[in-house]
């Protein structure tokens, strides 16, 4: 009798490396940070004992608005085609939304949950497309204002090497490329169309999958039809909308240095917030979970913020602003979705 050996499944053997190499990353990565601040984190005790409770308390105030900021920020964009969204189910979408994203799809995800319970609170579906898609570029707007402003402060309080001045003024160069790409393309629409479908067939190329030259095109069309809406309608509500967003949730991230009993400068706060926060969006990782953590405490270390200040100040922050709204965004799900399914007007709370 002829004993065969066993067989292996290479398609399982590959899904379960698909399955577990994030999980193993990640937990590589935590390992990178964590071990060089164990000496911090034995000071970081005797910061957090320290803290003021009542500076903690308008962290979270602070955070508070910053959703509120995204809630009016929606309902400024659906006003813009004629259709109401209260300020509060709007911020309950952005948070939900956001939860959805670190689970399913990243960005896209969270774009298409906004599309789907903005449609089912009743606006068309021009107006939950623009709420899907229109946040991300304000705040990533914003954020990338920030980073210049930050940079450029670095630059002037000489707190770069040479190797990190080369560095930011790279990523100077191609925030200037892509600003000035996308003023260009709202002159040369035809041009850019032709240009985005060159390079969606090439990125097809490289991962063998086929290009539908349709869906390019009609993407860009939405994005013109978005900014002809912004630039026909009232785009300062918006605006502000992503303004009030990303201030709150820098004015956070200053109340936890003043819990901490380290209140920094404007100039020292924004050379540390927006940078981070753009590499996070550009990770593959979900929230940019150990980019943002490691970046900002390269930042505020090389200014001169003590280092068991910078752990709690930062832990502190991503907790309030990033893993609490997540756990929470989850539990707003189920709500937003029987929602949607009973209804096909407008929400207000």
């Amino acid at each position: 009798m002829t004993v065969r050996p066993p067989s292996v499944s290479i398609p399982k053997l590959r899904v379960r490396a698909g399955r577990y190499l994030p999980l193993l990353l990640l937990l590589g990565l935590a390992v990178h940070l964590i071990l060089p601040q164990i000496t911090a984190l034995e000071h970081s005790l005797q910061v957090i004992e320290g803290m003021l409770p009542w500076a903690v308390g308008l962290a979270f105030l602070a955070q508070l608005l910053s959703y509120m900021g995204s809630g009016f920020l929606s309902r400024s964009i659906v006003s813009l085609v004629g259709q109401q969204l209260s300020i509060v189910r709007g911020a309950l979408i952005s948070v939900a939304a956001s939860s959805i994203g670190l689970v399913a799809g990243g960005a896209v995800g969270s774009t298409a949950a906004t599309y789907r319970w903005v449609r089912g609170s009743g606006a068309s579906a021009q107006g939950a497309g623009l709420a899907g898609g229109l946040p991300p570029l304000l705040n990533n707007g914003l954020l990338v204002l920030i980073a210049v402003i930050g940079l450029l402060h670095l630059l002037v309080v000489h707190e770069l090497s040479t190797l990190q001045a080369l560095g930011f003024g790279l990523i100077l160069l191609i925030l200037g490329l892509v600003v000035g790409g996308i003023l260009w393309s709202t002159r040369h629409r035809p041009q850019f169309t032709r240009l985005a479908d060159w390079v969606a067939a090439g990125w097809a190329g490289l991962r063998r999958r086929p290009h539908d030259t349709t869906k390019t095109q009609t993407s860009i069309e939405r994005l013109f039809s978005t900014w002809d809406v912004l630039r026909n309608g009232d785009w300062r509500k918006p605006v502000l909308g992503a303004v009030l967003n990303v201030t709150f949730d820098m004015l956070t991230l200053y109340c936890i240095f003043v819990a901490a009993g380290h209140a920094v400068s404007p100039g020292i706060l924004l050379a540390g917030y927006g940078l981070p926060l753009l590499l996070g969006k550009a990770s593959f990782l979900p929230g940019g979970v150990g980019i943002v953590e490691s970046t900002m405490a390269a930042l505020y270390d090389g200014l001169g913020v003590p280092d068991p200040v910078t752990v709690v100040v930062i832990l502190s922050y991503r907790v309030i602003s990033f893993w609490l709204p997540s756990l929470l965004g989850f539990l707003f799900i189920p709500a937003l979705q029987r929602a949607g399914k009973s209804t096909h007007r407008t929400i207000n709370f």
